[in-house]
């Protein structure tokens, strides 16, 4: 029996199939796994979705987290979950061997994050942002530092954060005033404010590590002055004395709540201990790598909450009864309405080609970490560059279109707090603003990713999609698909090239204007990629009903979403925007 919040077969067939992970497997570094291995690993995380996620789902809403003299209380499932996700080594699983940790895949992880936050988003959050603590630690920090948080991080004692946001510093980072006074014993003083900060305040850990971006006094203004700190929410002398963290309000929210976000004081009396993280000054891109890994996650959030909602609305329609037969007049399920097939579809082919397009940079990722070749590290870091924000912003957007067709499915119950559907769009909503708005992700795209080093990156892109649909082009099932993907390629390539002219021409304005237009052209490309990809996968495995319904989902994709392409392309060709500011006349006099 079907799982009923995500597709076991189609995650089976993505990792085994389509990114053939066990080759992974092959190399050093991965080599004491196998795929017993890697099903245990997707078991636990199931089972843990199961007893210690999905019951909370709907209780977790009320009450939400207060701040009751200072501190937040969460949800008690919270500190279990915490707890069990630890014990059970899913928190280290791609951590090197030396930190206890079972060096996982990460592409593996990736599917224990899709489980888990299909059942319930909120409460991953804690483990998540505690993981991206972690890594970042890993990567930059003194061995006394790997050795005091590392293990603490991962254990579940304590928790991590990311503080970047300040009251008048949203994504311009570069205006931030938290400021950093250098001790003499090494340490900082630290003084400010960050707000909206995930999982600041609660009490289902023993410490809250928080890595904040701050200015160290005396630093050069701008981006290039800022560094990143490590700052407890309690000393680390005794683990009972407060470390001048203050919690001063806690925001209501839409959805997500037992994840409290958090107003936060730091050294308000002047007695905050800070860490400098790395070397100073290098706050910024230091966190971009914690940064671009959350965004990876809040995409696949997306989808995972909309694979949830898929699953719901596909039972829903399948034993629903409303309407009859145009053919024989006889009372029919509502699955067998075509408009409601074509939401279904549409949910269907979003969940599954966003997944896998997820899983690609995943396996990017992966690849990355056991290639030798300098140049093929430079090739997969360039791809993870460019379609991270991409992937992110497809998870968003589309996964919140998905869940909103997944309620349309429902009818007035979608509209109601009988069925998770509300839930599920009020939680998802947010994936779309978290770790940079769509407009931010898209101008970073446009302005940075596509043309760095010449374009390179897209380069390497057009190869691997090539590549797959040269394949697909000797397969006849799935020719005309593969031409179709070339079609799409070559517009995608005109219109990218007509846009790098306004670039070249001094019109920046312009030439980044409808950015967002232009990352929504790209998603939509990548996913048709992914599901050709898909397809081909699954006509070279036996004949049965599952595969032959993966090539008339990339068939549908092809016919139904593909071809937005055209008017997004339209748009963008015509060199005139009508979103500038200094528009004339004035559209909103």
């Amino acid at each position: 029996m079907e799982h009923p919040l995500f597709s076991r077969q189609l995650l089976n067939f993505l990792l085994y199939d389509v990114y053939r992970v066990e080759e992974l497997c092959r190399h050093d570094y991965y080599g004491q796994h196998d795929r017993d291995t890697f099903e245990f690993t997707i078991d636990a995380a199931t089972e843990i979705a199961d007893q210690q996620l999905r019951p909370f789902f709907r209780d977790i809403e009320q009450p939400e987290p207060e701040l009751c003299d200072g501190q937040v209380q969460v949800p008690p499932p919270v500190a279990d979950f915490v707890r069990t996700f630890a014990e059970s080594g899913l928190m280290a699983s791609t951590f090197p061997l030396e930190l206890d940790g079972q060096q996982l895949p990460k592409i593996i992880y990736a599917a224990v994050k899709y489980i888990s936050m299909s059942a319930n988003n909120s409460f991953v959050m804690y483990t998540d942002l505690s993981i991206g603590c972690a890594n970042l630690i890993l990567a930059y920090g003194t061995t006394e530092q790997q050795q005091r948080f590392i293990p603490n991080l991962l254990n579940g004692r304590w928790l991590g954060t990311m503080c970047l946001t300040e009251p008048q510093a949203g994504s311009s980072l570069s205006d931030i005033k938290a400021t950093a006074r250098p001790n003499p014993d090494g340490t900082y003083s630290l003084r400010g404010q960050k707000i909206f900060i995930s999982a600041g305040d609660h009490d289902a850990s023993e410490n809250i590590i928080h890595l904040l971006l701050a200015r160290i006094e005396g630093a050069p203004e701008g981006t290039k002055g800022i560094s990143l700190f490590i700052v407890p929410k309690y000393k680390l002398s005794d683990q009972e004395t407060p470390n001048d963290v203050q919690s001063v309000s806690i925001y209501h929210k839409m959805g997500q709540k037992a994840t409290p976000a958090m107003h936060l004081a730091f050294g308000e009396t002047g007695d905050c201990t800070a860490y400098l993280l790395g070397a100073p000054h290098k706050g910024l891109p230091q966190m971009f790598q914690m940064m671009n890994s959350s965004r990876l996650g809040v995409g696949l959030n997306g989808i995972s909450i909309a694979s949830a909602a898929y699953q719901t609305a596909l039972q829903y329609a399948r034993e629903r009864p409303q309407g009859r037969s145009l053919k024989t007049g006889a009372p029919v399920r509502i699955i067998e309405h075509p408009d409601v097939r074509r939401m279904l579809l549409t949910q269907k082919v979003i969940v599954e080609g966003g997944l896998a397009f997820h899983l690609q940079c995943y396996y990017y990722l992966d690849q990355l970490k056991v290639s030798r070749d300098p140049d093929e590290k430079k090739r997969y870091h360039a791809l993870l560059e460019l379609l991270t924000p991409v992937a992110k912003t497809y998870g968003a957007e589309e996964g919140n279109r998905s869940v909103n067709l997944g309620m349309q499915v429902l009818g007035g119950y979608g509209y109601t707090e009988d069925f998770t559907l509300e839930q599920m769009a009020r939680d998802v909503r947010i994936s779309s603003i978290y770790e940079g708005t769509t407009g931010i992700q898209s101008l970073a795209l446009l302005g940075r990713e596509v043309v760095r080093n010449n374009g390179a990156a897209l380069a390497y892109w057009k190869e691997e999609v090539n590549a797959t649909r040269k394949q697909a082009s000797t397969i006849p099932e799935i020719s005309g698909l593969a031409g179709r993907l070339q079609e799409e390629m070559d517009r995608f390539e005109r219109t990218t090239g007509g846009l790098l002219k306004l670039a070249a021409t001094g019109k920046t304005e312009a030439f980044l204007a409808d950015a967002t237009l232009y990352m929504e052209y790209f998603g939509l490309v990548n996913v048709a990629w992914q599901w050709l990809k898909m397809a081909a996968a699954a006509l070279e495995k036996p004949a049965d009903d599952w595969n032959a319904s993966m090539v008339h989902a990339a068939r549908f994709f092809y016919r139904y979403e593909l071809g937005r392409c055209l008017h997004l392309a339209q748009i963008l060709d015509n060199r005139d925007p009508l979103t500038m500011a200094d528009q004339q006349p004035d559209p909103f006099v």
